[in-house]
């Protein structure tokens, strides 16, 4: 009997923490984000610093594949959606990003055209033409061209600049993120792409990635390559010129965060809009470029008028 009575108590013990146990989960919310690859680390440093200040909030990056992750909460994209996806998504415009022309530092096309440079010619001469097919003999030193295979902002973004489609890049298709371009590219001495500048230079010392030249190109549109133009040894100073001037032959594009209009996490709003309010602190750090300071207010203004339902 002793025993039986023994074994209720602890019942009746287990079933009143229950309720309590299962409040706790439900308090706990948490927020997924996903989008364009080479932004993590940004991104990743963002989630730390707010989870810092917000413990009971679950901030995760689901890494994008092929496709999107089944459910997200965020993404954050390097490229314009179309006009039905915009109509569905509120956006935040928190950076640009930059492209910039890179060369496997080893090859004898580095070392022509860091001195040589580009200018919009040469770009859609090497880029988007098969100049051996067409017996072009301006372009001595052997290259190959790697770019991406599937749709990314990146591609886009260089390809359009220039007048183009991305399949209309040519040279070898890499499967995979950005960062792949950049391990094709220092496994072959003949390689070269396009890149931003976080993944172009060493974000601790600031200078080019190991293994990595980076084509100077004609800045101010003259159809030729200064000297000043070829300083590319200091991603700060490349920053602050493609800040402060109205440039040619580099194409720039928003990196943006949306959030879908029906049935959002709030906490994925509440985020968004810390991230909005805080991100100019560490865009220089990573590579990127403040955003046109009116455009993100005016989305913040949209985004805090905006009310989710969960």
């Amino acid at each position: 009997m002793k025993a039986i009575k023994i074994l209720l108590l602890a019942a009746g013990l287990l079933f009143s923490f229950r309720p309590a146990a299962f409040s706790q989960g439900q308090s706990s919310s948490k927020v997924i984000i996903t989008g364009v690859r080479f932004a993590y680390p940004l991104v990743d440093k963002w989630i730390k610093e707010y989870t810092a200040k917000n413990p009971e909030v679950e901030i995760v990056i689901e890494t994008r594949t092929i496709t999107d992750p089944e459910k997200y909460d965020l993404l954050i994209e390097a490229f314009e959606h179309e006009k039905e996806v915009k109509e569905t998504r509120e956006y935040v415009s928190i950076a640009r990003y930059a492209l910039l022309p890179i060369a496997n530092a080893k090859s004898a096309f580095a070392r022509e055209y860091a001195d040589k440079g580009f200018n919009e010619k040469t770009y859609k001469q090497i880029f988007f033409h098969d100049i051996y097919a067409e017996k072009d003999k301006s372009v001595t030193a052997p290259f190959t061209i790697y770019t991406r295979l599937q749709k990314a902002g990146a591609p886009l973004t260089f390809a359009r600049y220039f007048g183009y489609e991305q399949q209309q890049i040519k040279g070898k298709t890499i499967a995979g993120a950005d960062e792949h371009l950049i391990k094709a590219l220092l496994k072959d001495e003949t390689g070269i792409t396009y890149t931003i500048p976080g993944l172009a230079y060493d974000l601790n010392t600031r200078k080019p990635a190991e293994g990595i030249t980076i084509i100077p190109v004609d800045l101010d549109g003259n159809g030729r390559v200064s000297k000043d133009e070829k300083s590319l040894e200091n991603l700060d100073q490349v920053l602050d010129r493609l800040e402060s001037e109205k440039v040619s032959n580099v194409p720039v594009e928003y990196l943006h965060f949306s959030i879908a209009k029906n049935n959002s996490n709030p906490e994925a709003k509440k985020f968004l809009l810390w991230v909005a309010a805080h991100s100019g602190e560490d865009l220089r750090k990573f590579g990127y470029l403040k955003p046109e300071s009116k455009r993100l207010q005016t989305e913040k203004q949209k985004l805090e008028r905006f009310s989710v339902v969960k």
